[in-house]
């Protein structure tokens, strides 16, 4: 059926995510799913009596708009405890559904007509449409395939005197790399006497490996102070589903980003941020998360190192990186087609994260998923 109205789109050139088009596909060839980013085992039975207790203990009406009081002081205390970054609960701790409209708040917030947003390519399929929709102007930066390292002369070339915001991700989706210290401190360097908002997507903080530490923007009072920092609660424990995310920053800079959040959601399933603060209160820093996934890339990595596949190194979340190029010289979206009817696998192609750089010849796999899901996937990667 045709519209009879006219109109023109906001975001002419943005289709169906590459994650929605992939789980299609999967399902429709009966494909084994390693594209979109979610765990196919249930989360914490603790977790699911708590929420289930807050239900019928009478929270099931609209939480207060910042969020459950009990959920923020957790937050609060958790970012305390992990970075030594102190944080008032009642000013500057805010409850979001889910990472993705903590961005859109904090991006909606701050991005004016005109304004510049720097970010860092491949980068997650959210951040270019909000900063549109704001009127924004995207400025990238690559992280070039084989090891995807920030280019600090690049990224000072691409900062103008339009630059409103600068968007750092780490542990990076799709990559698995992460930011060292001494990336935060050139971040710190480059912004210090601007004007400049710096946004941190710290989904993955907890799914860190080798015993690295998170280097946080929380850990750095010199970036602290102009920062909004955003994690969610879905990556921590396997409830993707539940959408909990939160945002957290100086009084001010909240205040703005609650200008709009308000609008947008106003607030969150009320038993599920009873629940989570009920899990924050039994550990804070999410203490077995690092080894129960390191031991999950591990597996995957064992399992599917007599393929032709190479792995890149993966530091952090739970998506690894395998390059083909001993398999196939086309592109990473022919690859990802093929291997999905041909082989019964669905990856993500990078280059779907891309704006400027062509990438590499590599697809990304999510081993969040039973042992034997993963034995299964690695069989047919072995064939491939």
């Amino acid at each position: 059926m045709s519209s009879s109205i006219a109109f023109s789109s906001k975001l002419p050139g943005t289709g169906v995510s590459i994650f929605s088009v992939m789980t299609r596909l999967a399902n429709e060839h009966g494909a084994i799913n390693l594209s979109q980013g979610f765990p196919d085992f249930d989360c914490d039975p603790v977790l699911v009596d708590l929420a289930a207790q807050a239900m019928r203990d009478g929270h099931n009406q609209y939480a207060p708009m910042p969020g459950v009081l009990a959920l923020r002081e957790g937050i609060s205390a958790k970012v305390a405890a992990c970075y030594g970054a102190q944080y008032d609960p009642a000013t500057e701790v805010q409850v979001t559904s889910g990472a993705t409209a903590a961005l859109y708040a904090t991006l909606t917030a701050f991005i004016q007509p005109g304004d510049e947003v720097v970010l860092f390519e491949p980068c997650y399929d959210s951040y270019v449409p909000v900063v549109q929709l704001s009127g924004g102007v995207p400025r990238f930066v690559s992280l070039r395939y084989p090891d995807y390292a920030v280019d600090w002369d690049e990224v000072a070339r691409a900062v103008t005197p339009r630059t409103r915001a600068i968007l750092v991700n780490t542990p990076h989706n799709p990559t698995g790399t992460i930011w060292s210290a001494d990336d935060m401190r050139r971040l710190a360097a480059l912004v210090d006497g601007t004007d400049i908002l710096v946004i941190g997507d710290e989904v993955y903080e907890h799914i860190i490996f080798d015993g690295v530490r998170h280097e946080s923007l929380l850990r750095y009072p010199e970036l602290r102070s102009r920062s909004a920092v955003i994690s969610s609660f879905g990556k921590t424990y396997h409830t993707t589903g539940w959408k909990v995310g939160y945002v957290v920053a100086p009084a001010p800079i909240l205040a703005e980003i609650q200008r709009v959040h308000q609008f947008v959601t106003f607030t969150v399933h009320t038993p599920s941020q009873v629940a989570l603060a009920g899990m924050l209160a039994r550990d804070l820093a999410a203490s077995t998360l690092p080894a129960f996934y390191q031991a999950k890339r591990d597996r995957f990595l064992a399992l599917v190192a007599d393929s032709r596949f190479t792995p890149l190194p993966c530091a952090g979340t739970y998506f690894q990186l395998l390059d083909y190029s001993a398999i196939s010289t086309a592109r990473d979206t022919e690859v990802a087609q093929w291997l999905l009817t041909e082989h019964g696998v669905a990856a993500i192609p990078v280059s779907a994260f891309n704006y400027q750089d062509p990438g590499g010849p590599v697809l990304r796999f999510c081993f969040a998923k039973k042992d034997e899901t993963l034995s299964a996937a690695a069989a047919r990667l072995q064939r491939a």
